[in-house]
C-alpha cells in the first residue's frame, strides 16, 4: 500500500527518572534512524512522544523524595526532554500527560467507548490500607517472594529474582505506605473487553501480520492471542491520574495503559491542527516504536481501543527491541545499575555519536544484548576511529597535499577497473542501506555504512597516491591518477555523509561544514550520486569526527556503575521499598563432573531449535510446554524446567540447544522429546545457551 504520511512514535518514557542508555536502544535511537531516514527521503514525516506522567512509578518516587507526583513530574520531564535533545532525538514535538490535551483526550475516549456501551462494570474485592485510607495498587504491596523469598517484592514483580507476581502470591503482604494491616475492600471499576475482540486480533494479527511483523513482536501476540483474552480493567483508585469522567467516579482515574497510548494522539494534536490527517486517514502509516515488555499493550490492549472506538489507523508495524543489558546484569534502576543519558553527555562531551554508534551496531534486534564499556571503547576505537574517521581525515589531508586544497577533477581516460569497482560500490550502498532502514534492519544498516567507508579505506592504500606522485616528475600523467583517486575518496566521503545521517546526525552536521556545503545535501536522493562535490571547489580542512577511548575511560565508568550499586544498596531501607535489600549472592558453582570420552559426547546429538510457542503446565508451577521448530518441517514438543524464569511471552522465536536424540519422556501427560541446555549465572538465574547469531533450525551444534 502507498502512504502519505507517516506517523512515528517511540514509547512514553515514566516521569519517575532519568533515561538510561537501555531506553535510548530500545526504542529511541531507533525511532529517531528511522524518523530521520524517512524525511531525508521527502516524505510527510511527524515523530511523536512524551513523558507518561501517571500511574504508580510516579507516586512511589514521590513518597521517596518526599515530595509531591507533580513534582516529580515537573523534574524528571525537564530532565528527560534535554536527555533526548542532547541525544539528537528528533521528535517533531516531546508532550507530556499531564497536559490539559491529553486530559481532554483521554477522557473522550473514555467517554466514547463508556456511551457506547463497551465497557462491563465490576465490583471486586482490593487490597485496602485502613491508616491512609487508600485502595492498594499492585505496587503498594510489598510482601516475601514465593519464588527467591526475597522479603521486598512488589506485588507485581520481584526485582531481585525477575518473577512476575500477584499480590495474591506474596508471603505476608503488607502496605508500602503505613504499618497497618492489609484488609480487603468492595470497589468499583470498568472493565475493556478484550475476549470480544479476540477473533478480530487474530485475524488482524495472526493471519495478517506474520510475514511483515518481527518474529519475536509476532510470536508474543499469537502467544496471548492463543492463550485467550480476558477484560482488563481500566480504571484504579487513586488520586493522581486522569480523572474517570463519569459521575460518582470520584477517587478514580483511567489506568495508565489506558490514558498512556492517547497520549501519543494528545501529543500529536498539540502539535499540529491537522491532527486527524495523521490519526484518521487510510493513507497513513503508523509505526510504533517500544521495547518488548511494552508489546502487549501496543500490539492488543490499544490497537482493540482504537477498533472499539472507530475513526482512528491501525498500526502498520511494532518493531520491538529486546532488552539491552549492562555488564552482564539486568538494567535495575532501583539499584542504580545502569547509564543514565544524562551523565553520560557530562562524561564525554560532543561524542554523542559515539553512544549512538555503539548503541545501533550492539542493538538488541532479535535478542537481549549486553553493553560493556569495553566494547564501547572497542567498536568507538576501531571502528569510528580507525575505519571512518580515518578514511575521511586521510582524504582531505592528502587532498590539501597533494591537490592544493581543491576538489580534484575526474579524467575518464585514466580510470581503471578498481576505480570503477569503487563508483558501483557507492552506488549499491545507498541501495543496501535503503533496504535496510525500510525493513527495521538498523544495525545492518549502520554495517553498510562502515563496511562502504572500509571499502574507501582499502581502495586509497591500494592506490597509495602519496607515492604515485612520487613519479610525477618521469610521467607527467601521475598529477591525474592521483587526482582520480581523490576525486573518488571524497565523492565517497559525500555520499558517506548522507548514509550516515540517520544514525550520526553530528558527524554529518560536522562532514558537510569540512566539504563546505549545505545540510540540503544529506537529502536521500543525493546519495549515490558521483557529482556531490564540484571540480576545483575548496574544501576546508580535516577535523577529526571522533576521540578515542582511553583505558581510564573505561575504568572511570566501571568505578562508577559499581559505586552507584554499592550507595543503593547502603541506602535501601524499609520506609521506601524501592531498593534490594542486598545485593544477590553468587551462587556457588557446581562440582565438575566426571570425565568422559569422545565416544560418549559423539553420542549426544545438540541441534538448534526455535520455540514457536510456549505455555505454562496446568498444576505444575516450574514447567512450560515448549513446541519447538527442529527444521526440515519437524515441530517437537520439550517440556522444561525454566516457568519460574521466563515467561512463555518472552520467548517466542528465542532459539536454543536442545539435545535432540534423549530418550522421550512424559511430564504431567505430557510427552516430552529432548532436553533444552541452560546456564546458571551468579544470581542463580537461568539462561538459554543459545547461538551467538541467528542460525537454522534443525542446525547441528558441533
Amino acid at each position: 500500500m502507498e502512504y502519505n504520511r507517516i506517523l512515528i512514535t517511540a514509547a512514553l518514557p515514566y516521569a519517575n527518572g532519568p533515561v538510561h542508555i537501555g531506553h535510548l536502544a530500545g526504542c529511541f535511537l531507533p525511532a529517531d534512524i528511522y524518523a530521520r531516514y524517512q524525511r531525508a527521503q521527502k516524505r510527510d514525516v511527524k515523530f511523536v512522544c512524551g513523558s507518561d506522567e501517571h500511574g504508580v512509578p510516579i507516586t512511589i518516587r514521590a513518597m521517596k523524595e518526599h515530595i509531591t507526583p507533580q513534582d516529580v513530574v515537573d523534574k524528571y520531564h525537564a530532565i528527560i526532554k534535554d536527555s533526548f535533545e542532547q541525544m539528537g532525538i528528533s521528535f517533531d514535538i516531546y508532550s507530556r500527560t499531564s497536559s490539559s490535551t491529553h486530559r481532554e483526550t483521554s477522557q473522550a475516549f473514555f467517554k466514547k467507548l463508556y456511551d457506547d456501551g463497551v465497557f462491563e462494570e465490576r465490583e471486586s474485592d482490593q487490597y485496602y490500607d485502613e491508616e491512609t485510607n487508600t485502595f492498594l495498587a499492585d505496587r503498594y504491596i510489598i510482601g516475601t517472594c514465593p519464588v527467591c523469598s526475597n522479603d521486598n517484592a512488589y506485588g507485581d514483580q520481584c526485582e531481585k529474582c525477575g518473577s512476575t507476581l500477584s499480590s495474591e502470591q506474596l508471603i505476608n503482604p503488607r502496605s508500602a505506605l503505613s504499618s497497618a494491616p492489609l484488609v480487603k475492600r468492595k470497589t468499583t471499576h470498568w472493565y475493556f473487553p478484550l475476549d470480544k475482540y479476540e477473533s478480530w486480533l487474530r485475524e488482524w494479527i495472526v493471519d495478517g501480520k506474520k510475514d511483515s511483523w518481527k518474529p519475536n513482536v509476532y510470536g508474543q501476540c499469537k502467544s496471548w492471542i492463543d492463550s485467550g483474552l480476558h477484560p482488563r480493567a481500566m480504571t484504579r483508585d487513586s488520586s493522581w491520574g486522569v480523572p474517570v469522567p463519569l459521575p460518582g467516579a470520584d477517587g478514580k482515574v483511567l489506568y495508565v495503559w489506558f490514558d498512556a497510548p492517547i497520549g501519543y494522539i494528545s501529543a500529536t494534536k498539540d502539535l499540529t491542527n491537522q491532527w486527524s490527517d495523521y490519526w484518521c486517514n487510510d493513507d497513513t502509516k503508523l509505526v510504533h516504536f517500544i521495547g518488548k515488555d511494552n508489546i502487549v499493550f501496543h500490539c492488543i490492549i490499544f490497537p482493540a481501543m482504537l477498533k472499539a472506538h472507530g475513526g482512528f489507523v491501525l498500526p502498520d508495524n511494532v518493531p520491538a527491541n529486546e532488552f539491552l543489558n549492562i555488564e552482564g546484569q539486568k538494567v535495575s534502576t532501583s539499584r542504580n545499575w545502569a547509564v543514565w543519558v544524562d551523565e553520560y553527555v557530562k562524561d564525554f562531551p560532543d561524542q554523542q555519536d559515539v553512544l549512538r554508534y555503539v548503541l545501533c551496531s550492539n542493538a538488541p534486534e532479535t535478542k537481549d544484548n549486553d553493553f560493556t564499556w569495553k566494547d564501547f571503547q572497542d567498536r568507538t576505537n576501531n571502528e569510528l576511529v580507525s575505519v571512518f574517521g580515518n578514511f575521511v581525515n586521510r582524504a582531505f589531508v592528502l587532498m590539501h597535499k597533494l591537490c592544493k586544497g581543491r576538489m580534484p577533477a575526474l579524467h575518464a581516460d585514466f580510470m581503471d577497473d578498481a576505480d570503477r569497482t569503487l563508483i558501483e560500490e557507492i552506488k549499491n550502498a545507498k541501495v543496501k542501506v535503503e533496504t535496510c532502514l525500510e525493513g527495521y534492519k538498523f544495525r545492518d544498516g549502520l554495517f553498510e555504512v562502515i563496511d562502504l567507508a572500509r571499502k574507501g579505506n582499502k581502495y586509497m592504500q591500494d592506490k597509495q597516491p602519496w607515492i604515485t606522485i612520487k613519479s610525477l616528475e618521469t610521467n607527467p600523467d601521475s598529477q591525474k591518477l592521483v587526482d582520480n583517486c581523490l576525486h573518488l575518496c571524497l565523492q565517497l566521503t559525500a555520499n558517506l555523509a548522507i548514509l550516515a545521517n540517520p544514525f550520526l546526525p553530528f558527524t554529518a552536521k560536522k562532514m558537510c561544514g569540512m566539504m563546505a556545503v549545505v545540510d540540503r545535501m544529506l537529502q536521500w536522493e543525493n546519495a549515490g550520486r558521483m557529482d556531490l562535490l564540484k571540480t576545483n571547489y575548496p574544501l576546508k580542512a580535516p577535523e577529526l569526527l571522533f576521540k578515542k577511548i582511553e583505558d581510564t575511560d573505561v575504568a572511570a565508568q566501571i568505578e562508577k556503575l559499581q559505586n552507584n550499586l554499592k550507595q543503593a544498596t547502603a541506602n535501601n531501607n524499609m520506609e521506601t521499598k524501592t531498593t534490594e535489600a542486598e545485593e544477590p549472592t553468587a551462587a556457588p558453582l557446581p562440582v565438575q563432573k566426571s570425565e568422559i570420552s569422545i565416544d560418549d559426547f559423539m553420542k549426544i546429538d545438540l541441534r538448534v531449535g526455535t520455540i514457536l510457542k510456549a505455555e505454562k503446565v496446568e498444576k505444575a508451577d516450574k514447567l512450560l510446554k515448549l513446541e519447538l521448530d527442529m527444521g526440515n518441517n519437524e515441530l517437537r514438543t520439550v517440556v522444561s524446567g525454566i516457568a519460574l524464569h521466563f515467561k512463555p511471552e518472552d520467548i517466542i522465536g528465542k532459539q536454543v540447544t536442545v539435545v535432540a536424540n534423549l530418550a522421550p519422556r512424559k511430564m504431567k501427560g505430557i510427552e516430552s522429546k529432548g532436553m533444552i541446555l541452560m546456564a546458571q549465572n551468579n544470581d542463580g538465574k537461568l539462561i538459554f545457551v543459545s547461538p551467538l547469531e541467528t542460525a537454522d533450525s534443525g542446525s547441528e551444534v558441533r
